[in-house]
């Protein structure tokens, strides 16, 4: 179905409450379990108004990451949050070293994929006003409090303007472009606007309007929609929905990233680490060190100054 034939409605969200309940959303899976656990322990030590912390993960991973659950932090089943006809398998491809998600209805989806997909479902399970998305290959270094992510009713959206015109950001382009395409956004124009970061926040009730806009428009369950085009990028899908089709209502934007991530090249020597850390922008908070580099989370933790993880 297209969009120029088929009004969507798309839904004001309006002002927050005076004071919103925020949630800390965070995917893993089995290999960035230590990780995870660093993350946890990082956020309970310096973030503070966060009401709770969803851990996503595949059912197999369940149990792994229980170790991490309490009163304020549970870990969810994927399997609660997307339709049963989306299966994951051992792929015979990579000699069963990795996962595939197949069903008749989507490309068949790599885990990073379904990570994605997980962090737009959750809101519909969720009851916090503020979902703010951390990975779990994050690390928190320094203080820091929810209430950076909303200021007079609305919430901070992150995005860096006009970087998809360089050259180096072609697939980013493509994500644009397809995120335009499952919002049934006329000609599906690509922005060039960038909303892909770690520790952004979205607005939960804007999610939720978004993947009814998805379902009206191509008449189908949004998982189905989205997943039909392996190349996409949840991020740009929530961005392009409030700029594009909500005209900013809702948000504030901001252009600045509260984590420092080092995410391609070698794992950093002990020295490269410590100039890492110590070039982080006065307002960030947290670093990431993407986990298929291979640095090692003993040495992260003995860098940051923490023991080895707990029993």
């Amino acid at each position: 179905m297209n969009s120029r034939f088929m009004p969507a409605t798309v839904i004001d969200p309006g002002p927050l409450r005076q004071a919103p309940i925020a949630a800390v959303v965070t995917a893993s899976y089995a290999p960035d379990f230590e990780r995870c656990r660093l993350l946890c322990e990082t956020l309970d030590r310096h973030v503070t108004g966060a009401a709770h912390h969803y851990i996503l993960v595949e059912h197999r991973d369940l149990r792994l990451f229980r170790q991490l659950q309490n009163s304020r932090r549970s870990v969810v089943d994927e399997r609660e949050l997307l339709p049963r006809w989306l299966h994951a398998f051992d792929d015979p491809l990579s000699l069963f070293r990795r996962r595939i998600w197949l069903s008749l209805k989507t490309q068949p989806l790599r885990g990073w994929h379904v990570q994605q997909l997980r962090r737009i479902a959750i809101a519909a399970h969720a009851s916090e006003d503020v979902l703010i998305f951390c990975d779990s290959d994050v690390a928190f270094l320094k203080p820091f409090a929810c209430s950076a992510f909303w200021r007079d009713g609305k919430v901070r959206l992150f995005r860096r303007d006009g970087v998809l015109a360089r050259k180096d950001h072609d697939e980013h382009r493509i994500w644009s472009r397809n995120a335009g395409s499952a919002l049934g956004i006329e000609g599906s124009r690509v922005s060039l606007d960038d909303y892909i970061s770690t520790l952004i926040a979205w607005r939960r009730d804007t999610v939720n309007a978004m993947c009814a806009r998805i379902e009206t428009v191509h008449g189908r369950n949004w998982v189905e929609v989205i997943g039909s085009a392996r190349r996409f990028s949840e991020c740009m899908i929530y961005g392009r929905y409030v700029d594009d089709l909500l005209q900013g209502a809702g948000h504030f934007h901001g252009s600045e990233e509260f984590c420092r991530v080092h995410w391609t090249g070698k794992a950093l020597s002990d020295e490269e680490f410590r100039s890492f850390v110590a070039a982080m922008a006065p307002e960030q908070v947290a670093i990431g060190m993407q986990s298929f580099i291979g640095t090692d989370i003993g040495r992260i933790r003995r860098l940051i100054g923490l023991e080895s993880s707990k029993a």
